[in-house]
């Protein structure tokens, strides 16, 4: 009864979410419109929906019940009650490793291709090992923090007085499951970040120097800024955003990290920046251009189904615009960081190219970091010298 009543609970879902937001967003606003479900019923409901959407667009021939018992199994590293009662002679079989689950799922259901859990083939970087990449949608991503520097020992502390698992991955990187909460244990704020792996590997490249004068011109909520002032403390910024929201929060979070050498804009850069950058120059400026995405896809899996090719072009054309409003800031000998969350070539490698064609720059180094390795996002970063 208890697996009939979780079914029943994921189709309500399914039919009531559009699919125009995020699902975590609607997920939340669901949950507070049905308060007699308890916090296991919420995990275990987020868990299906969640799971549903790793699948992509395999087996779209099937029932829905059919995909998700399939999702479940290859999703889930532990039996569980679920398929326990769908599908009882899989649910031993689940903590086997995924290449053998997807035998077994090939086996049951002939038509099922690990290439269709990806629709989008045709547009990947070269540097995708495309196999892995299939198979991470399968696997939750791991929750990363960057610590501020000289506070490293004090959070580990705290996390083993709290009794909190964790992965050092790096000097001042953190990695923990997904579901981990923080906000009990960690309470001084502004001593860490939450930084996808990857992100912080991007950020190595930016290489500041003293009393430099950089832009973060599509800052968001300046995760990548507040790496570049923790590695360069005199640096004298310029963030923007075209979301005053946004910078908002990247407000509270520069104040939490005792940031206040720097200047906030509000700019729509698709548009000429002359009146409020006429005399503007920058020693490096981090163009974490919007983008598909779609190397994030772990972790919003629903955006498989719901991005059409058409927006692959959309963004490249949106990158192209801000980037003509943007590199004229830049001096000369000095570095665009050039970043997304893309594994789409014509938004990375391809994009690069016609960079260094329109603006005469030179490309000192550049990499897909591939997270679908270590349980992280994929980004593209290249490092371009006017």
């Amino acid at each position: 009864m208890k697996a009939i009543h979780q079914l029943s609970t994921f189709q309500n879902i399914l039919k009531q979410y559009s699919q125009n937001e995020p699902l975590h967003r609607f997920l939340a606003t669901y949950y507070r419109q049905n308060k007699q479900m308890g916090s296991k019923d919420r995990r275990t409901a987020s868990r299906l929906i969640y799971n549903y959407f790793r699948l992509g667009k395999a087996l779209v021939n099937e029932p829905i019940e059919e995909r998700l018992i399939v999702a479940e199994f290859l999703c889930n590293t532990e039996t569980n009650d679920f398929i326990a009662h769908f599908k009882p002679n899989w649910n031993q079989l689940v903590p086997l490793p995924l290449k053998e689950k997807i035998n077994l799922v090939k086996a049951e259901y002939p038509d099922f291709n690990l290439a269709d859990v990806f629709p989008f083939q045709n547009y990947i970087s070269d540097k995708v090992d495309q196999e892995a990449f299939y198979q991470s949608f399968f696997i939750q991503p791991d929750l990363f923090i960057r610590m501020q520097r000289g506070q490293d020992n004090r959070i580990i502390n705290q996390l083993k007085v709290a009794d909190i698992k964790f992965t050092q991955v790096g000097p001042q990187t953190l990695a923990f499951t997904n579901s981990t909460n923080l906000d009990q244990v960690l309470t001084d704020k502004g001593i860490y970040e939450v930084q996808d792996l990857s992100s912080q590997k991007a950020c190595t490249y930016f290489k500041p120097q003293k009393w430099d004068k950089w832009w973060d011109c599509c800052a968001a909520s300046g995760g990548k800024s507040l790496y570049l002032h923790d590695e360069e403390p005199t640096v004298k910024l310029l963030v923007s955003d075209n979301r005053a929201s946004i910078l908002e929060n990247l407000k509270e979070r520069f104040s939490l990290a005792r940031i206040t050498n720097y200047q906030r804009k509000v700019l729509d850069l698709t548009l000429n920046q002359a009146l409020f950058l006429h005399d503007y120059e920058f020693d490096g400026i981090i163009l974490d251009a919007p983008c598909s995405g779609s190397g994030t896809w772990g972790r919003t899996p629903e955006m498989i189904t719901q991005t059409e090719e058409y927006k692959i072009k959309f963004y490249t054309e949106l990158q192209r615009k801000i980037a003509l409003n943007v590199v004229k800031y830049l001096k000369v000998g000095k570095p665009l960081i050039y970043i997304t969350c893309s594994v789409f070539k014509a938004e990375n490698e391809e994009q690069v190219e016609w960079l260094c064609k329109q603006f005469n720059l030179v490309v000192e180094s550049q990499e897909l970091i591939t997270g679908y390795n270590y349980k992280a996002d994929t980004l593209f970063v290249a490092r371009l010298i006017k």
